[in-house]
């Protein structure tokens, strides 16, 4: 070899050859197990209650099955070889364990019904709770029954006594607001010898209302607006305090009293409580709107809308909510509260 092709020739170390890495090989698969689980998902039907029968309810071997399958071969081997007769009545026997084990496996699970109650709307960040019945009609008690969403390997444990039901409570967090379809949810047994596993999976039909995150630390409320013709012009302050405090009544609401002034009574030694005059914060119009939060995200607005509406609420105020192609008239109130968060969820 030339001394000057030697000298341009690439230098090839041990370290120039890599082989990919074991996670690449695995996407692939992966990505095919999920694409096959959305297709069978798709084909269950969506109903919130369901009977569990023959049909719908699935078995297979765990770890442990497949390794008592291997110590059976095992054993009946021997015993042919060596012609023990008590080797083949202990293989028969654990044999005979396991077919009644399986039978008993099954029948855990089939003819349960499972009830899914409507989910209640919860807060972005919050896990929601699905309350799931188990009702039997069988005249023996099923043990060892779990549910959880499909996939998520979070298992709530029950046990469903003879005719009778059983209720139990399983999580997810959802990513966004919004009106959400409930996830698919699956129920298992391995009970009694943990040889088998049965399992069905469920595709409820309900749908869980997600409102929006309300920002933490969020400023004072606007202020409010004074009413066409309304009486005087007092301007309102922020954080709901509105002008215009009178001296405590019995009977005045909690949200009403005016704390700070409270605090500041109590430490110069008197204790003398003042409220707000509701007829002087019914003068002004409190409403809500993107444009008076003074931010330009999106998300961000909405997260603000969301804390002045519970801030407004907690202070027994009327409001308005007033949103791109929606405007909620002036109200207050828990039904008051629900339109709005119904509508900052969904806008």
């Amino acid at each position: 070899m030339h001394p000057a092709s030697a000298a341009t020739a690439p230098l090839r170390t041990p370290h120039a050859t890599r082989t990919a890495p074991t996670g690449v090989a695995r996407r692939p698969l992966s990505a095919l197990r999920q694409r096959f689980d959305r297709w069978w998902q798709a084909r269950l039907p969506l109903t919130d209650t369901t009977l569990l029968t023959q049909r719908n309810v699935y078995i297979l071997p765990t770890g442990p099955g497949w390794m008592l399958a291997l110590t059976l071969l095992v054993l009946l081997i021997a015993s042919i070889n060596f012609q023990l007769n008590l080797g083949y009545l202990l293989t028969f026997l654990l044999a005979g364990s396991a077919v009644v084990g399986m039978h008993i496996c099954h029948a855990t699970l089939r003819g349960l019904t499972l009830h899914l109650a409507p989910p209640e709307p919860q807060f972005l960040g919050h896990s929601t709770l699905l309350q799931v019945q188990l009702a039997s009609e069988r005249r023996s008690p099923r043990f060892g029954i779990a549910l959880a969403v499909h996939g998520s390997g979070h298992w709530a444990w029950t046990d469903v006594p003879a005719q009778g039901n059983a209720q139990v409570e399983v999580a997810f967090t959802p990513t966004r607001r919004g009106l959400h379809r409930v996830p698919t949810l699956t129920a298992e047994t391995r009970f009694p010898l943990g040889t088998f596993r049965v399992w069905t999976v469920w595709r409820p039909a309900a749908q869980v209302l997600v409102y929006p995150a309300p920002e933490a630390g969020a400023p004072p409320l606007p202020p409010g607006t004074p009413h066409p013709g309304g009486a005087g012009s007092a301007s309102s302050q922020g954080a709901g305090e509105f002008e215009g405090v009178r001296a405590y009544r019995r009977g005045d609401p909690l949200q009403l009293v005016v704390w700070k002034k409270a605090a500041q009574a109590l430490a110069s030694g008197s204790d003398a409580l003042v409220s707000r005059d509701a007829q002087h914060t019914q003068r002004h119009a409190l409403w809500l709107s993107p444009e008076r939060t003074g931010l330009s995200d999106p998300e961000a607005r909405i997260s603000r809308l969301t804390a002045w509406v519970l801030q407004a609420d907690r202070l027994g105020l009327d409001y308005g909510l007033r949103l791109p192609g929606t405007e909620i008239a002036q109200g207050s109130g828990a039904a008051q509260r629900q339109r709005c968060l119904e509508a900052l969820a969904l806008c």
